[in-house]
């Protein structure tokens, strides 16, 4: 009698614990208990006691059954939760307020409550949180036949959300001949820095206002200060590449040792993100800034830049960048162009 008894309190605890426990069964006929972590339509996240977080492909799912509530994205933009199964190819929810059915191929996202609670907070983040940052730096020093000394730093932060992106940047660049009587002593001495917001207006559209402030000693440049805003359009937007191109106007303050020149300009840009393997990041920008006052002249930026990642940290970066402007002051050239190679230090996640 003991052993009976015993037999059956087993029997009953065991099958209270996969009550407990989602159910996932696949289509070769294997069948998983666990707690269901997400799925993207693409692939599942289960989360087992025996052998943590495992990977599903969402096309091997036959079926699934929750005992706890999941939050589910339904393809009109709406949302449901509740506990979900699976039936004739479709999702069925059973909230609170009533049963929701959406084709299972239709659904694009099931998440558990943490899961939802990390997605609701990345929608609508602090201003000081989400944010990612990296510095470049790169220092070389010659004594002996030759003396010279020569330091880049470059500061890049962005902070983006679902529908918005802020972005910080500065950079600085030093060179010097430090041989006795050597003239010019310095030579390289820039210094630039700016931000630009963006904001989606539907999935392609974006708007934007930029503000963007730059000095060249050697070029007789005390500031430039630029403030625009306009339009852009991302046509590529995935993990592995970006690009984007702008269109809008600014106005340019321009003051130089000699002379002093305020007009406004049109903005036109083109933007290119792309990672190469696992570890490389390429970025690169082309802008033009025709002069609407005085047709004919206008100013270009050229940017392309590498980081490649040594560890979660570390990276090694190298730089190009012009600037063409088709009318300095008198006696300075129209191109000043910077190469940098140094270390990147990466912040943030």
């Amino acid at each position: 009698m003991r052993q009976f008894l015993f037999v059956f309190g087993f029997i009953g605890f065991f099958s209270t614990s996969l009550a407990l426990a989602d159910q996932v069964s696949l289509k070769n006929g294997d069948h998983l208990s666990g707690s269901i972590v997400s799925a993207d339509g693409k692939t599942l996240v289960l989360h087992t006691d025996y052998a943590g977080d495992v990977t599903l492909k969402w096309d091997a799912v036959q079926g699934i059954l929750s005992s706890e509530e999941l939050h589910v994205e339904l393809p009109d933009g709406k949302k449901a939760s509740g506990t979900v199964s699976t039936t004739d190819g479709k999702l069925v929810i059973t909230t609170k307020a009533g049963v929701v059915e959406a084709p299972v191929a239709s659904v694009k996202g099931i998440r558990n409550q943490a899961g939802e609670s990390a997605y609701e907070k990345s929608l609508h983040p602090g201003l000081f949180e989400e944010w990612k940052a990296g510095l470049n730096t790169g220092f070389a020093l010659t004594r002996g036949n030759s003396e010279s000394k020569n330091l880049s730093l470059a500061f890049v932060a962005t902070r983006q959300t679902l529908h918005d992106k802020l972005g910080l940047y500065s950079n600085a660049v030093y060179a010097s001949n430090d041989a006795p009587g050597a003239s010019p002593s310095t030579t390289a001495n820039t210094v630039g820095g700016g931000l630009r917001y963006d904001h989606d207006l539907a999935k392609r559209i974006f708007a934007y206002g930029a503000g963007d402030f730059f000095s060249d000693a050697l070029q007789g440049l005390n500031l430039r200060s630029v403030f625009g805003g306009g339009a852009g359009f991302h046509a590529i937007k995935n993990d592995e590449t970006t690009l984007d191109f702008l269109g809008g106007l600014n106005y340019t303050r321009e003051s130089y040792t000699t002379l002093s020149r305020n007009f406004a300009a049109l903005t036109l840009g083109e933007e290119l993100m792309h990672k190469l393997g696992k570890s490389t990041v390429i970025n690169q920008r082309l802008y033009l800034f025709p002069n609407l006052s005085d047709t004919g002249e206008y100013r270009g930026t050229f940017d392309f830049a590498t980081v490649t990642k040594l560890n979660k940290r570390l990276g090694w970066q190298n730089s190009v960048s012009d600037v063409y402007v088709t009318n300095p002051p008198l006696g300075k050239r129209q191109n000043d162009v910077i190469v940098t190679t140094g270390l990147n230090i990466s912040f943030g996640q």
